[in-house]
C-alpha cells in the first residue's frame, strides 16, 4: 500500500504517525512523510522594505531543519513498529493543502494520513482548515487521525456510489483485517411538522410521507445487508444498524456508542430522502467525530493493495518551491 503522510510536528501530526504505526504489516508497502515548511516569505513577512533578522540564511535554516526533524521523527517511531515500510522523508516549502495533493497525485499513494489540527502560526501546516481543503481535492481517500487507535469502525452507507467504494475499500485493504466493523444507515427524519396542526387537510401528504420513509427504510436495510455481505466475504466481522434522524449526528452517535477509532465515509451520498454522506454531512462527520475518520471518494486508485517489494530504508530531499 502506499501512503502519504502529512506532518509539521505538531501533536495531532504525531498521532497521525502514531495510527500508521499502529497499522498491521502489508506486504510491498512504501510510505513517504511529506512536510511542508513556510516559504521565506512567511518566516520573515511579506511587506516590502520589513527589516530582515542579522542572519536571515540562519534563521531559514532552522526553519527547514525544525521540519526536517518533524519528518525524521516519525520516520522512526513508524519504523519501530512497521519494518515493512520503504520510508522516504520529503521537506518541501510552499502552500500545505496544494503541496500534500499535487504530491499525492504525483506519488499515486493509495492513501494520504494528516493530523486533524495543526500548530498554528506561522508554522501552522495541517490546520482544520488544511486538513479540509485536502479532503475536497485529494485523489485519493484521505485519513484524519484524532488518536492511535484504528478499530471498531464504523462505516456509513446509503446505497451511493461513493458508499460502495468505501464499502470496497474496508474490505479490500488490509488494513482493516481483524477488525470488528458496524455498517450504520440512517433514515432522515424530515416530517412535516406543518401537517400536525390540521392533519385532517394534510391527509395525503402524511400518507406519502409514510411511504416514502417506509421505502426509504426498504433502500437503507439493503445497502447495509449488501455491505455487510461483502464483508463478511472479505472475513470481516461486520454487523449492521439503521437510525434515524439526522444523518451526521446518527453516525457520529453510532461512533461513540461503538468506542470506535474510525469512521468510513464517503465524500457524497444520494440526495433527498435518500441523503446520508452529502459533502455536508462527510463535513460534519468529519469536524465533530469522537475519532479518526477516513473519507472516500469515486474513483479510488488503488482500491487494492499493488504487490511489489519494499525494503524498510529512508531517503529524504529537501525541495525549495520559493527562495
Amino acid at each position: 500500500m502506499r501512503i502519504l503522510l502529512a506532518v509539521d510536528g505538531s501533536e495531532p501530526a504525531d498521532r497521525a504517525a502514531a495510527l500508521i504505526a499502529s497499522m498491521p504489516p502489508a506486504a510491498g508497502g512504501r510510505l513517504w512523510i511529506l512536510a511542508v515548511a513556510p516559504t521565506r516569505g512567511e518566516v520573515f513577512g511579506s511587506t516590502w522594505g520589513a527589516p530582515l533578522p542579522p542572519d536571515p540564511d540562519s534563521t531559514d535554516k532552522v526553519v527547514i531543519d525544525t521540519f526536517q526533524a518533524a519528518a525524521d521523527r516519525a520516520a522512526d517511531e513508524i519504523l519501530d513498529t512497521r519494518s515493512d515500510l520503504g520510508i522516504e522523508t520529503i521537506v518541501v516549502r510552499g502552500r500545505p493543502a496544494s503541496v500534500i495533493v499535487e504530491r499525492a497525485r504525483e506519488l499515486d499513494v493509495d492513501l494520504i494520513v494528516v493530523g486533524h489540527r495543526g500548530r498554528g502560526t506561522w508554522s501552522s501546516r495541517l490546520l482544520g482548515s488544511v486538513s479540509a481543503e485536502v479532503v475536497d481535492h485529494a485523489p485519493c481517500p484521505v485519513l484524519v487521525a484524532r488518536d492511535d487507535q484504528l478499530g471498531p469502525v464504523v462505516l456509513a452507507v446509503d446505497g451511493s456510489p461513493d458508499a460502495a467504494v468505501a464499502t470496497e475499500v474496508v474490505a479490500s485493504w488490509p488494513l482493516f483485517h481483524g477488525l470488528p466493523v458496524r455498517v450504520v444507515s440512517v433514515v432522515e427524519d424530515g416530517f412535516p411538522y406543518t401537517t400536525a396542526v390540521a392533519p385532517l387537510l394534510y391527509e395525503d401528504s402524511i400518507n406519502r410521507y409514510t411511504e416514502a420513509v417506509d421505502a426509504e427504510r426498504a433502500v437503507r436495510t439493503v445497502a447495509c445487508d449488501a455491505a455487510v455481505e461483502r464483508l463478511r466475504d472479505a472475513g470481516l466481522d461486520a454487523s449492521s444498524e439503521i437510525r434515524s434522524g439526522d444523518p451526521a449526528h446518527e453516525v457520529i452517535a453510532a461512533a461513540a456508542g461503538a468506542g470506535a477509532g474510525l469512521v468510513v465515509v464517503g465524500t457524497r451520498g444520494l440526495t433527498g430522502l435518500r441523503r446520508l454522506v452529502l459533502g455536508s454531512v462527510a463535513r460534519n462527520v468529519l469536524l465533530s467525530a469522537p475519532c479518526s475518520v477516513l473519507v472516500v471518494r469515486e474513483p479510488v486508485a488503488g482500491a487494492t493493495v499493488p504487490g511489489g517489494d519494499a525494503t524498510s530504508r529512508r531517503e529524504s530531499e529537501v525541495v525549495s518551491a520559493f527562495g
